[in-house]
């Protein structure tokens, strides 16, 4: 299953550049970024069959082994693509919200969005490390 991250604003040259950078070579699936700018921009379709997940303030809040477990789930059941939808600075309409599969969120705070794609990664490179087995993720 690929992985897009479709994230509005550019981080240019950032140290959170550098983080999503550093997570982004770490990822051992198939995976795309995709920058729109901060209004307008459309981005192509998704593989299908795909999922559509908002980062929402609104958004479940999940831990790293249930993000892991439903990434699995719909990569075992088929899904191409899972798309994470970073919004701008004023978040993601009604409209988006209602056509979104899920709608997580990194806890109650309001985050800025660029590091709010930094942590999409660091979750993203988790989720794939624990489905692998890899050591990385210490739970408990």
């Amino acid at each position: 299953m690929r992985l897009h991250v479709i994230a509005r604003g550019k981080i240019g040259r950032s140290p959170e550049a550098e983080l999503v950078a550093r997570y982004e070579k770490r990822i051992s699936w198939p995976f795309k970024l995709t920058e729109l700018p901060e209004t307008g921009g459309t981005i192509s379709p998704p593989l299908t069959p795909a999922r559509t997940v908002l980062l929402d303030e609104r958004g479940k809040d999940m831990t790293s082994e249930q993000f892991a477990a439903l990434l699995g789930r719909w990569r075992d059941d088929g899904v191409r693509e899972t798309r994470f939808v970073i919004g701008a600075h004023d978040g993601h309409g009604d409209a988006a919200r209602a056509e979104a599969d899920l709608l997580i969120s990194f806890g109650k705070a309001t985050w800025p969005h660029l590091l709010v794609r930094a942590m999409l990664m660091e979750q993203l490179f988790r989720a794939t490390a624990i489905l692998a087995g890899h050591p990385y993720h210490r739970a408990g």
